[in-house]
């Protein structure tokens, strides 16, 4: 009996049958890279979080927990929770200001969306301690914003707002704007303008076009931009320390006063992963709220 022949595979087949392999050897540059220069670093930095401060500063590898106890210590406490607040305040304000602009670039015609578009990402060609120095001088006592006010006669005297937490929010929204108008553009921008006239024939009010309509099928650039504003502006240091001064003091303050002042890398470490973790926790009840929801939605 003559053995069975099979048919040669096809060139579709053999691609399925190399492809794993391939993709392996296409991801091993960027597995090695984030393994030696991120997880390799991030291990280390947890391990020091258990140890202790020497004497003279340095670490001695005694394991403790004493470290993440301290930052619920009061006075810690108190800035984690600044922070946070600084941090939400800098995301509401950014999408309230932004949502308004993506949405109108988004309904320019195609040859001026990228003039608008550019003007947005203007502030990212000049340093980030430029742009925040310039802001130090703009509000500050004899600076533009007071010397605008007073000659119009809107005010009599200089308002202090330099060195408040007015001025940290104000440079925190400044600077990270552009990060909710980018993904909101690119979500309303998909947006079929046929959607919201049919709202308008149909007689919905305007906020109901806005909270039925847009508002549901822009969300995930909402979402994308509120992540992108809400994790930076909770880790910022520079922009409370140029602006804020000693008065407003941010968990990315701390954690640098920690290892560069006061050489408490252990403790330093241990905010650092309390920061990491509420970020995560964030993210992950999201994750886990839109999976319900969907699940709901395949229900029905």
């Amino acid at each position: 009996m003559s053995p069975i022949a099979f048919p040669p595979k096809t060139i579709s087949e053999q691609g399925r049958a190399e492809r794993p392999g391939l993709a392996g050897w296409l991801l091993a540059p960027a597995l090695g890279w984030m393994g030696v220069f991120f997880l390799l670093p991030l291990a280390l930095v947890f391990a020091i979080s258990f140890a202790s401060r020497g004497t003279y500063g340095g670490v001695e590898w005694t394991v403790s927990v004493a470290n993440y106890l301290n930052v619920i210590d009061p006075l810690y406490l108190k800035i984690v929770l600044r922070s946070l607040a600084l941090a939400l305040a800098t995301t509401v304000w950014c999408l309230v200001l932004g949502f308004p602009l993506a949405y109108y670039i988004a309904r320019l015609p195609a040859r001026w969306q990228g003039v608008w578009l550019l003007l947005v990402m203007i502030p990212f060609w000049t340093n980030f301690l430029v742009r925040t120095y310039a802001w130090m001088f703009m509000l500050r006592t004899e600076g533009l914003l007071n010397t605008a006010l007073i000659g119009l006669g809107l005010i009599a005297s200089p308002m202090e707002i330099l060195y408040s937490t007015t001025a940290v929010l104000i440079g925190l929204v400044y600077g990270y704007l552009p990060f909710m108008v980018l993904p909101l553009y690119a979500a309303i921008e998909r947006l079929a303008p046929s959607l919201v006239e049919a709202a308008w024939d149909l007689y919905a009010s305007p906020w109901a076009v806005f909270r039925r309509v847009i508002l549901p099928l822009t969300k995930p650039g909402i979402v994308a931009g509120c992540l992108l504003v809400f994790i930076p502006s909770l880790g910022a240091f520079i922009t409370p320390d140029l602006l804020g001064g000693a008065k407003t003091m941010m968990v990315g303050n701390l954690i640098q006063h920690e290892f560069l002042v006061v050489r408490d890398w252990p403790f330093g470490s241990a905010i650092a992963f309390v920061l990491m973790g509420l970020v995560l926790i964030g993210v992950m009840a999201y994750v886990k709220a839109e999976e319900s929801d969907r699940g709901q939605k395949e229900e029905r």
